[in-house]
């Protein structure tokens, strides 16, 4: 639920077309619901635009599914549910509670898709290093596109080969916001970082060899950028940089 919803609420009340004993019905798992194991956060939208997201690994596909239930029960909200480090078994779970619901397998991603509303200002542009890299990078932007903007992929431009970056001038231009996922040495976001002129977030991937360890050489690579407009996020971490992507969107 967020702010347009709740005003709706109340002023069904305030017209007399909705008794109050049904309003009180709607909010009462205002701000979370218990169900023993989780706390579902229904206040997420109203504090900060978007509703709460599952973390898959490390549950249960049961518990999956009773969060998602949970937050399907709530009908005065269309925000979308989203599903990360997920797998098969839990999308099965979800599929069963709603038929829109998509199991995205190179991301790990489970989407259910209740509104098409953009309410991002720009683009945000997905960029990744290599091929090995997009997983993270399509975590990124699913996550963007279900948050209400409008993002668009740009994948296999690492500084191995810096003509195929330098051929799409003209969509780094046009972003206003770029996430920009690389493993290996973790390069790529400081030769985008110096030329555009919007925010660029780093992140690392743990992609490469022994002596990359995991991904801590890019995150320390990135970390060091001498482009000033990049930030960094954790490793293999999309959806955080999608996250942070569209509250500058939004601004």
């Amino acid at each position: 639920m967020n702010q347009s919803d709740l005003l709706k609420i109340l002023e069904s009340v305030k017209a007399g077309e909705l008794a109050p004993e049904v309003a009180i019905e709607r909010l009462k798992h205002l701000p979370f619901e218990d169900l023993g194991f989780a706390k579902v956060d229904h206040h997420r939208a109203l504090r900060q635009g978007f509703a709460e997201v599952i973390f898959g690994k490390g549950k249960t596909p049961q518990q999956v599914a009773a969060i998602v239930k949970a937050m399907l029960r709530q009908r005065d909200s269309r925000h979308n549910i989203l599903v990360t480090r997920a797998d098969a078994k839990m999308f099965t779970s979800v599929k069963k509670l709603n038929r829109a619901a998509r199991f995205h397998s190179l991301s790990g991603v489970i989407t259910v898709e209740r509104s098409t509303e953009i309410i991002g200002k720009g683009a945000i542009l997905v960029v990744s290093a290599g091929t090995s890299d997009i997983p993270v990078a399509e975590e990124a932007l699913l996550t963007a596109r279900m948050m209400g903007n409008r993002a668009e992929p740009l994948y296999d431009v690492g500084i191995a080969g810096i003509h195929r970056l330098l051929d799409h001038r003209g969509k780094l231009a046009e972003a206003r916001v770029i996430i920009c996922v690389a493993g290996m040495e973790g390069a790529l976001p400081s030769v985008v970082g110096g030329l555009v002129a919007v925010p660029v977030i780093a992140v690392p991937t743990s992609v490469g060899y022994g002596a990359s360890f995991g991904g801590v050489a890019a995150l320390l690579g990135m970390l060091n950028s001498c482009a000033s407009n990049v930030t960094v996020v954790n490793i293999d971490n999309g959806f955080g940089a999608a996250c942070v992507a569209s509250c500058i969107n939004r601004l």
